[in-house]
C-alpha cells in the first residue's frame, strides 16, 4: 500500500477514534444516537399534532360550524381557538409553521441516525429556530390561558414536545461547544436536563390548573 494511502487511512482511523472518545465525554442524552432519537420522537409527535390541526382548520374554513375532533366543552375546544386572530398571527394558520418546522427536526434526526455530521452554523441555525419556536409557544400558551380562556388539546401536544426539544437542543449545543459557556454551567446543565424539563412541565400544569380553577372547582356554570 502506498505511503500516502496508509497515512490517509491512519488519519481517518484517528479521527473516528477521537470522535468516539468525544462522544463518550458528553451527557448521554446529547450523544448523536440518543439525541437523534429524541429529535425524531418529538419531531414526529409535533408533526402529527400540527397535521391534525391543519386538517381540522381546513374543515373549519369550509364549514364555520364544523365540530373538530377535540371540541370537548366550552373550555377545551380546538375549533374555538382556531377562530381567534392568535391562531393566524402571521396572516396564515400557525399550524403550517409546525408542519415545516417539525419536518426539519425529523430530517435532522434521520441525518444523525445515518451518521451525518452538521456544521456549527447548522446547529446555530437550529438553535435559533427552536428558541423562536419555544418563545412562540410560550406566547400562544399565555394567550390560551389568560386571553382566549380556552385550551386546544392538539396545541397542547405541540407545547409538550417543544419543552424537551428546546431544553435538549440548547444543552447539546452548549455541551459540544457550539454555544460557549463556562465549564461549570455546561456540566450543571448536562446533569440537570430532565430535571429542567420536569420543572417546566410542572409549571405549565400549575398555570393551567390555576387559570381554570373555576372549572375544576365546578363554579364555571357548566
Amino acid at each position: 500500500m502506498p505511503s500516502t494511502a496508509r497515512e490517509n487511512l491512519a488519519n481517518k482511523s484517528s479521527t473516528a477514534e477521537e470522535s468516539t472518545t468525544h462522544q463518550e465525554t458528553l451527557p448521554r442524552t446529547v450523544r448523536d444516537k440518543p439525541f437523534a432519537w429524541l429529535l425524531l420522537i418529538t419531531g414526529v409527535i409535533g408533526w402529527l399534532a400540527s397535521g391534525a390541526l391543519v386538517l381540522e382548520k381546513l374543515q373549519v374554513l369550509q364549514d364555520p360550524n364544523h365540530v373538530t375532533a377535540c371540541d370537548v366543552n366550552p373550555w377545551v375546544s380546538c375549533g374555538t381557538v382556531m377562530k381567534t386572530w392568535q391562531s393566524s398571527l402571521f396572516g396564515f394558520p400557525n399550524m403550517f409553521i409546525g408542519i415545516v418546522a417539525f419536518a426539519i427536526i425529523i430530517t435532522t434526526a434521520m441525518g444523525l441516525l445515518s451518521g451525518a455530521k452538521f456544521s456549527r452554523g447548522y446547529w446555530l441555525g437550529l438553535q435559533a429556530g427552536v428558541t423562536l419556536g419555544f418563545a412562540f409557544v410560550v406566547w400562544l400558551w399565555s394567550q390560551a390561558l389568560y386571553v382566549i380562556n380556552v385550551l386546544c388539546p392538539f396545541c397542547m401536544v405541540v407545547w409538550a414536545v417543544m419543552i424537551p426539544l428546546f431544553v435538549w437542543v440548547t444543552i447539546r449545543n452548549i455541551s459540544t461547544g457550539v454555544i460557549k459557556a463556562p465549564p461549570g454551567l455546561t456540566k450543571l446543565l448536562g446533569e440537570s436536563g430532565w430535571i429542567i424539563v420536569a420543572l417546566l412541565y410542572v409549571a405549565v400544569i400549575a398555570t393551567i390548573f390555576f387559570a381554570f380553577l373555576h372549572v375544576f372547582a365546578g363554579t364555571s356554570g357548566y
